[in-house]
This record gives C-alpha cells, sequence and structure tokens, in this order.
C-alpha cells in the first residue's frame, strides 16, 4: 500500500515574489513563518502557514520559463505528500506503472525524496516523514 498521511507543502514559483508574498499573506491570511535569499540561485525562499500549520513554500527564481511541466517555471511547481516509507511508496508506484526520480535528499532537512508526474505531467513529490 502506498500509505500517503497528508499534504506535506505546496511549492510554488512567482514570478514577482513580493507582490505574490503581499497576496498570499496579506489578503488569503497566510502566516511568514521564515524567509531566506539564496545568493547562488538569485531566488528567494519563504515558508508560510495557515492556521499555524505550514503549507506553502513561495520562490523566486529569475526569468522562469513558461510551464505546463517545467518544474523550475511560474506557477504550481509540485504537490508533495508525506509518508513513513519513502522506499515502499515508490515500489508501489512502480508496480502500477508510475516511474519515480532517483531518490534524493534535500541538503536543508536531510529528508529523502523523489518526483513523479500525474498522468497530465504534474509534478507530485513524496517526501519521507
Amino acid at each position: 500500500m502506498l500509505g500517503l498521511k497528508n499534504v506535506h507543502h505546496i511549492a510554488i514559483i512567482a514570478s514577482d515574489y513580493p507582490r505574490s508574498k503581499a497576496f498570499y499573506c496579506d489578503i488569503l491570511g497566510f502566516t511568514l513563518l521564515s524567509e531566506i535569499y539564496r545568493e547562488a540561485r538569485d531566488s528567494w525562499k519563504g515558508d508560510l502557514a495557515l492556521n499555524g500549520q505550514y503549507t506553502i513554500e513561495l520562490f523566486s527564481f529569475p526569468f522562469p520559463p513558461a510551464r505546463p511541466s517545467h518544474p523550475e517555471a511560474c506557477g504550481l511547481r509540485h504537490l508533495a505528500f508525506s509518508v513513513e516509507d519513502l522506499d515502499a511508496a515508490v515500489q508501489h508506484l512502480e508496480q502500477h506503472g508510475v516511474g519515480c526520480e532517483a531518490i534524493r535528499v534535500d541538503p536543508l532537512t536531510d529528508k529523502r525524496f523523489t518526483f513523479f508526474t500525474d498522468p497530465d505531467g504534474l509534478p507530485l513529490e513524496l517526501y519521507q516523514r
């Protein structure tokens, strides 16, 4: 069994980071938990919470390409699901004909993750809890 537990986070790449941050925080009511500028990537990353629950990673990248599916493009980046056992979840997907990228380790959290796509090419992520 795949064993999805909940939505881990939603990552959104904004074409105008300050405008999007104001929209999500000032208009929709999200709280900015943390914010970091990543100089090597010329990129902002804001962590947003809804009702105290971490929900959205808001990114900026210089000149993001148009998309429907490129992972560093403007708009929805991916939808992530947390799982207890990433290896078992990947095996389950592959048994059902769904290919996954190689498992990687997030250098900031030291957690393991992988990406796959839905039938329309929407990027999805499995993130080990």
